[in-house]
């Protein structure tokens, strides 16, 4: 006999019905957990409804309904029936945490004897403890809390929202900006909630609650966070302080309450240059108005204006009343500027009532004037209550769009003018950076007739390498300067280099040709500073590349010159390359790479078929080179010592650039030596002595062997960003 088929269409139809009904219960189970029926829920599951069934659009189980509706009875039937007590709905949220929000305890304890996490959080980082904050349920989180709940955790959420600055939000801003007053009680005074902690746009508790227009009791909410030292000078969005927040909630007793904090900076300004005195005026305030005037708000000229358009003669009486009596504004000797240079026309631009643009105070007055450009002109300012360097555009500038564009590019970087931000108004774009003391060549012209310290040009050093990492970074960013001259090179305060004037730059990845132009700027730029200003930039402009490396002093100066005219195929990097030149080298580092190269084992040795004595003794030495007969140069008691330890060997030292490298390394190996202390005396330094003695020398191994494996010896270049102390007359207050 066959065995039976049970493929047969009559059984798969039984099969498929069964399923079909199982389904129908599921969904059923749901409904009755949401309408709380015990016994159809009973019934439903019996007949072998899917416990763990969630339905589509939010993910919701049976047992996340049930929590909702606060069902203790029925969370423990669908538990005993194989519920998943750490099932998520879409949005990541437990049983436990949906707990919190119904903030029965005995919820709470049932989900943690089943192992839940009690900081486990959701998809938008809420906590049962946050859940039981934001809907106020006390004896949740005193419960929660002594579960080990973090009281300070602040919300995890997503990726793509933490872009966006989302997110951060503990307990106790729910709390706050829910106006749960008792809940806020008990997380600050019993669980020493953390009362200025910041979300991840920087807002503390106060400014969210005040930015919050729905929350109740909102007098006794702040009233409990002043008491708990919560900042009053906390930023929301758009800049506003918590000050400001109350003005537009038209509320005088927050007004007064804030008023009353120590320390509060009643003049402050939000991302549009408004203070609280201006959002009561534009909203007719009359009695906050009062109140601030009071408090010694400073009165500026538009205020009054303001209040006229909006033909408000009362705030206007106000504010003129308080305007003659202000003494906000302290008198000039008070106020002591940051400039050394600037310093008398800033205390005078202090002084003035100007009307605000933005977050920019500003008269555009000869006495307040830098520099002339070529579509406006440069005036002192204060952004932000900073000093400012303002460079004025008509609006439709393309120029100006370049310069903000490059500052923008490079903001952040010490090599630049810092940008502050700009403004328009009436026609004009008004772009604000730091303020400097000097350009270079101001600097240059009012310090040449005293005397420079003979030696080593530490300063041309300095300021050069800043001024290449300046450039170097630019065209990082994809930018090319097109106007590298001593005006657009200033000195700050701080005795900083800073690059400045991008209104030429133009756009130059992919092209070679504009970063060429910057080089031969840069050629040029490094003659003058060596010469300390003595040829003016505008001649050397005029001439050509070669009359120009020709009039180098030294030999470092006319290579690195000439590797800017000629940077061959890799323009991009040739300024990173240079960063590393014999020029930029203090003498002590071209004394070590000098004695470092004379340590190798081939020159030591004179192994002449070695590939580094065949770079360097490739050929005998010019007559014009320093080194050339180098033996005769050195001091004769020293080179006759210096011959002595080859003397039983009758090995003398020969007139090649290795046995000169090999006299470098033995002198620096025993010049300290007690038995030397003679040569020691005739010396001196040997950093200086060799530089002086031979001043082409470590230009000359440098171009013999920095494509080779030798470059190892070469020092890497440390940059400082300041002007030396030491590198000639720098005093900016002289």
């Amino acid at each position: 006999m066959e065995p039976a088929d049970h493929d047969t269409p009559q059984d798969g139809a039984t099969s498929s019905s069964s399923q079909r009904t199982t389904d129908e219960d599921s969904l059923l189970l749901i409904k009755a957990v949401e309408e709380g029926n015990v016994d159809r829920i009973q019934q439903l599951l019996d007949r072998g409804a899917d416990v763990n069934v969630c339905e589509d659009i939010g993910g919701w189980t049976p047992l996340h309904n049930a929590v909702k509706l606060g069902r203790v009875d029925i969370v423990d039937l669908l538990l005993r029936h194989g519920a998943d007590p750490h099932r998520r709905k879409k949005n990541g949220a437990t049983p436990f945490i949906i707990a919190g929000i119904h903030g029965d305890v005995r919820l709470l304890q049932r989900f943690l004897s089943k192992g839940a996490d009690v900081n486990e959080y959701d998809n938008n980082g809420f906590t049962a403890f946050m859940e039981a904050a934001e809907y106020g349920r006390v004896e949740a989180l005193r419960f929660l809390f002594d579960k080990g709940a973090n009281v300070n955790l602040r919300r995890e959420t997503t990726e793509d929202k933490r872009r966006m600055k989302k997110g951060g939000a503990t307990a106790l801003m729910s709390a706050a900006e829910n106006g749960h007053t008792e809940a806020l009680r008990v997380l600050l005074s019993d669980m020493g909630a953390e009362v200025d902690a910041r979300d991840n746009m920087g807002r503390n508790a106060l400014i969210r609650t005040l930015q919050e227009e729905e929350c109740e009791d909102i007098e006794e909410i702040i009233r409990l966070l002043l008491h708990h030292r919560a900042d009053a000078n906390a930023r929301g969005e758009g800049g506003k302080t918590p000050l400001m927040a109350a003005v537009e909630r038209k509320h005088k007793g927050l007004v007064e309450m804030l008023l009353s904090q120590e320390g509060i900076n009643i003049d402050d300004r939000d991302n549009e240059g408004r203070t609280a005195l201006r959002f009561a005026v534009e909203l007719k305030q009359k009695g906050i108005v009062q109140l601030l005037c009071v408090k010694g708000a400073t009165i500026c000229e538009d205020l009054i204006h303001i209040a006229r358009r909006n033909y408000d003669t009362s705030i206007m009486e106000i504010l003129r009343h308080y305007e003659a009596n202000d003494q906000s504004v302290p008198p000039a000797g008070d106020w002591l500027p940051h400039s050394s240079r600037w310093g008398q026309a800033l205390k005078s631009l202090h002084r003035v009532h100007r009307p605000m643009i933005g977050k920019l105070k500003i008269f555009l007055d000869i006495d307040f004037k830098i520099a002339s450009t070529s579509e406006g002109g440069i005036y002192l300012g204060f952004y932000d209550n900073r000093e400012a360097a303002v460079k004025v555009f008509p609006e439709d500038s393309t120029r100006a769009r370049n310069e903000i564009a490059c500052l923008q590019g490079c903001h952040g970087d010490s090599h630049f003018v810092t940008f502050y931000g700009s403004e328009i108004s009436k026609g004009c774009l008004y772009v604000c950076m730091s303020l400097c003391e000097w350009t270079l060549e101001e600097f240059l012209v009012e310090h040449r007739v005293e005397t420079v310290e003979i030696g080593e040009d530490e300063f041309s050093r300095t300021v050069l390498m800043s001024v290449f990492e300046a450039v170097q970074r630019l065209h990082l960013q994809g930018f090319a300067h097109l106007d590298l001259q001593p005006l657009n090179i200033l000195i700050d305060d701080k005795k900083a280099i800073r690059l400045a004037d991008f209104d030429q730059s133009v756009q130059c990845m992919g092209d070679p040709r504009a970063v060429k132009k910057d080089l031969e700027a840069l050629g040029r730029l490094v003659l003058y500073v060596v010469m300390k200003g003595e040829i003016p930039f505008e001649t050397l402009m005029t001439q050509n590349n070669e009359k120009t490396a020709e009039m180098s002093p030294d030999e470092e100066t006319k290579d690195l010159i000439c590797c800017l005219f000629s940077p061959g195929e890799n323009v991009m990097n040739c300024l990173k390359n240079l960063l590393g030149h014999p020029f930029f080298w203090s003498w002590e580092n071209r004394y070590r790479a000098l004695r470092d190269v004379g340590n190798e084992s081939d020159i030591k040795t004179r192994n002449n078929e070695s590939e580094i004595l065949k770079r360097l003794n490739s050929r005998t030495p010019e007559p014009s080179r320093s080194f050339y007969q180098w033996t005769s140069k050195i001091d004769k008691y020293v080179m006759k010592k210096m011959n002595d330890f080859y003397k039983t060997k009758k090995n003398p030292y020969q007139n090649t650039v290795g046995d000169l490298l090999k006299f470098i390394r033995n002198m620096g190996e025993h010049i300290n030596e007690n038995k030397n202390k003679d040569m020691k005396e005739r010396i001196g330094d040997p950093s200086r002595y060799f530089q002086e003695t031979f001043p082409d020398l470590a230009i000359y191994v440098y171009k013999k062997l920095k494509d080779t494996e030798y470059r190892k010896h070469f020092p890497l270049t440390q940059s400082s960003l300041s002007v030396p102390q030491a590198a000639g007359p720098v005093d900016l207050q002289s």
